[in-house]
């Protein structure tokens, strides 16, 4: 106010509204209360002004305060909003002329379409065991760039007529690779799965019925081998004869006879009494031609090794 002005209101109004009018004047025209309005608050604000889907964005939020004064600044449970929390990095406290200031910075992301996004995240101000001060900073905003191709442009009224004059190509038929592994794989599983619970029992079937099988085979062929010699009295028939029973014993104890001499066979079957008078029997004809005084003999040691074949087929048959 100029000095004309102050005379033209002393004239009009009284002293005492004069006096107070120019107190708060004085005050509202001081220029260190006004700076302290402008910058008590705390101040947030992003690293750029534009940021794409995913990618990182840091948030700075910083007050200007009394050293003496508790600050709380937010933590990772805070209300990001669109913003995803990414982590956080503590800036020392500095103190200057009577003010500290603190900082924090935080990493963040975002994943919202929206075109602008803000965040505005509060400082907790601490009054002794029971009062807080919740102090907001200026909202912050940041642009969203898009990079994805847009399909029309804003003048259309929708996106591109699709075309209707395709044809439908033939495929040919795949082998369904998946289907047939699947299935083999559980054939597999149910047939190892059968023979642990029964392939015991199936091994000793079949084993029975090739023992069977061979001892037909045998006495058809020694029978008919008798029968010849019956009527041609000939030494090599009965030194095949002798083989024939040598081969199936030693079929069927798994053993190896055929090279064994009469004496080792003997005693291979302990000194049985039909083992050894057959076999000495067979032998005088073989090896000291003897056919024309042992004919009977002959017949005689066919019948013991036959039945001493049947005694072993059926010892290892019950057993």
């Amino acid at each position: 106010m100029t000095t004309m002005q102050l005379r033209f209101l002393a004239t009009f109004l009284p002293p005492s509204w004069l006096a107070a009018g120019l107190a708060s004047g004085l005050v509202l025209a001081s220029p260190g209360v006004a700076r302290a309005s402008q910058g008590s608050g705390p101040v947030g604000r992003f690293s750029r002004a534009v940021v794409a889907v995913g990618q990182p964005i840091d948030y700075e939020l910083s007050y200007l305060h009394d050293p003496n004064a508790e600050v709380v600044f937010p933590d990772s449970l805070a209300a990001f909003g669109s913003f995803e929390y990414v982590g956080r990095r503590w800036l020392p406290t500095r103190t200057r002329n009577g003010r500290s200031l603190d900082r924090a910075v935080y990493h963040l992301r975002t994943f919202s379409l929206a075109p602008v996004q803000v965040l505005q995240l509060p400082v907790l101000l601490l009054h002794g065991a029971s009062d807080t001060l919740r102090l907001l900073p200026p909202v912050a905003q940041v642009r969203l760039q898009r990079v994805a191709p847009t399909l029309y442009s804003g003048d259309e009224a929708g996106p591109p007529t699709l075309r209707t004059d395709y044809q439908e190509l033939p495929l040919a038929p795949a082998f369904n690779y998946p289907f047939w592994l699947a299935g083999l794989a559980g054939l597999l599983a149910l047939g190892g799965g059968a023979w642990t619970l029964y392939g015991r029992r199936w091994r000793q079937r079949y084993g029975r019925y090739k023992r069977r099988k061979n001892h037909v085979y045998f006495l058809t062929q020694f029978a008919r081998n008798a029968e010849r010699f019956t009527l041609s009295r000939s030494a090599p028939l009965v030194e095949r004869t002798v083989a024939l029973w040598k081969n199936y014993l030693s079929n069927l104890e798994d053993s190896n006879l055929t090279s064994l001499t009469t004496k080792e066979l003997t005693e291979h079957f302990h000194n049985n009494e039909d083992v050894r008078r057959a076999l000495r029997a067979t032998d005088r004809v073989v090896y000291g031609n003897l056919l024309s005084e042992d004919a009977q003999e002959v017949d005689a040691a066919f019948q013991r090794l036959r039945d001493f074949a049947e005694r072993r087929y059926e010892a290892l048959g019950s057993s």
